[in-house]
């Protein structure tokens, strides 16, 4: 199926989102569409899945022209679109999700339950993964959901699947089975838009690529014709150097600000270290290998047992509150889930950090509120028209800067990143860094979580890298290098002195 999309044009009130821009896809095409957050890149997308009609321009497919009603009318013309945010109902079951308002009806209209399990297992199975699909979403891992939105797409065939970050919350492996899939659905004539700020990912799965910047198409070719850097330039406007970051400097102390003392956990074990004001330490690793549980752990999201000394202090009671007084702050991973508050303003949002530790009155003062928002909007670059709409409102880039400014307020000493730029644009990703640093440099003690190398070698002073909950290996700066990390993360050290001891025997 051939998609051209020609001068399309999608206004929000007075504001331009999508300013003249044509776009095609040809049959068998995988197409990068690429572009900071708020470039434009959903609005688009949503008007060719059906979700909301352009002010102006057209749609042909075929070469024939078509008005996309809604996101239905795209379904049956074969258009599938699987969206950043997830968009599943946490209280049915896994197969009732793939085929929410498309269910399968036996005699007498009745639900095919069996038939609809039965499929979505197939599909499962086509994608080397092991979801039950009787199981209810809302005991999913966020891996998890995200794979079943993916599931979601493929059941049905379709000509064209849209993909906004498919592969945020995935592990390497599911990535990498991922891309098996959608060549096998590309050799079949399946056409795929695909959303990312991964680089890596654009370059090894796009033949074309589209740059929004601001609403309007800045430029498109071939992947083959243009490099990751030319493509970031043209995506911000501008150069990015890293220079600050290759030469990044030590602030540390020897004032200690975290202290755990063989913590065990769900996931985890035998976890131990020091976080010294002026440190940012690093903790990766691959999925399960019990980071992220470590993580909810030290904000006493989940509990655990062993010693936490928060600035000389231990932690007696480990909830989330007594964190959160002894000057703990924590960005979350999983932004829509765990980080924004969905039903609250802009303004509300980034307040919420200061009403449950420092607000000392029954009554909130509106211009104090206004004045941490603003302190907010200028330290952060926040992009945001009205304080008082929805966080929903916001690209996710500017939802979470919104999140960062929110426990900014509540000047603590140690903060905890936890995949702090999920889903987030690369001219955002260095402002978030250059933020981390800032604070390091201010004296505030710093744990980032991630598992993407580039983001943990521009910011961290040493990386703790996990492997089945416990840490194998402690990286100096020096001894950072992506082989490093990856020799650790997947235990090759380890299994080889396995295999070494096997041989001996």
């Amino acid at each position: 199926m051939l998609i051209q999309m020609k001068g399309i044009i999608v206004d929000f009130g007075p504001v331009r989102a999508v300013d003249q821009v044509d776009f095609t896809v040809q049959p068998g095409e995988i197409v990068g569409l690429l572009g900071e957050n708020g470039a434009g890149k959903s609005s688009l997308m949503n008007v060719l899945a059906g979700t909301f009609p352009p002010t102006a321009g057209e749609i042909l497919l075929n070469g024939q022209k078509v008005r996309m009603s809604s996101a239905l009318q795209a379904m049956k013309l074969g258009i599938r679109f699987i969206h950043q945010e997830l968009n599943l109902c946490n209280d049915l079951n896994v197969f009732e999700n793939l085929y929410l308002a498309q269910e399968l009806r036996g005699p007498g209209r009745l639900l095919n339950k069996k038939e609809m399990a039965e499929r979505t297992r197939d599909v499962f199975t086509r994608m080397h993964i092991s979801i039950d699909p009787w199981t209810l979403v809302k005991t999913l891992q966020p891996a998890e959901k995200q794979l079943v939105e993916i599931a979601r797409a493929l059941l049905f065939k379709c000509d064209l699947i849209i993909m906004d970050e498919p592969t945020s919350a995935l592990s390497n492996r599911e990535i990498e089975n991922l891309f098996v899939i959608m060549r096998q659905l590309k050799a079949e004539g399946v056409s795929f838009i695909y959303i990312s700020h991964k680089m890596p990912e654009i370059f090894e799965i796009c033949e074309t690529y589209y740059v929004l910047r601001d609403g309007r198409l800045i430029g498109n070719g071939k992947i083959t014709d243009i490099n990751e850097s030319l493509i970031t330039e043209m995506m911000i406007g501008r150069s990015l150097a890293e220079d600050g970051f290759a030469n990044k400097q030590y602030y540390g102390t020897e004032q200690v600000a975290l202290e755990a003392d063989h913590l065990y956990g769900d996931s985890f074990a035998d976890i131990s270290f020091q976080l010294h004001k002026g440190e940012i330490i690093a903790f990766t690793g691959l999925q399960s290998s019990g980071r992220d549980m470590l993580a909810d752990a030290l904000f006493g999201v989940i509990p655990h047992k062993g010693t936490l000394i928060i600035n000389g202090k231990k932690v007696e009671r480990p909830t989330i509150r007594s964190f959160m007084t002894k000057g703990v702050a924590m960005v979350p991973r999983s932004r829509k889930e765990r980080g924004i508050l969905n039903d609250l303003s802009i303004i509300d949002n980034n307040s919420m950090g200061f009403y449950n530790t420092r607000l000392k009155t029954l009554l909130i003062n509106p211009k104090q509120e206004k004045t941490r928002y603003l302190r907010t909007k200028d330290a952060l670059s926040l992009k945001a028209d009205n304080p008082k709409n929805p966080i929903t409102s916001l690209s996710g880039g500017n939802q979470q800067k919104v999140i960062l400014g929110r426990w900014l307020e509540t000047n603590a000493d140690v903060l905890i990143f936890d995949n702090p730029t999920q889903g987030i644009d690369v001219g955002t990703k260095f402002e978030i860094y250059h933020l981390i640093l800032k604070l390091a440099k201010a004296g505030k003690a710093i744990l980032v979580f991630s598992a993407e190398f580039p983001e943990i070698y521009k910011v961290a002073d040493s990386c703790a890298v996990m492997y089945k909950g416990q840490i194998n290996a402690v990286l100096s700066r020096e001894q950072l290098t992506e082989k490093n990390m990856m020799y650790y993360s997947t235990g090759s050290n380890l299994e080889g002195m396995k295999h070494e001891q096997t041989n001996a025997e």
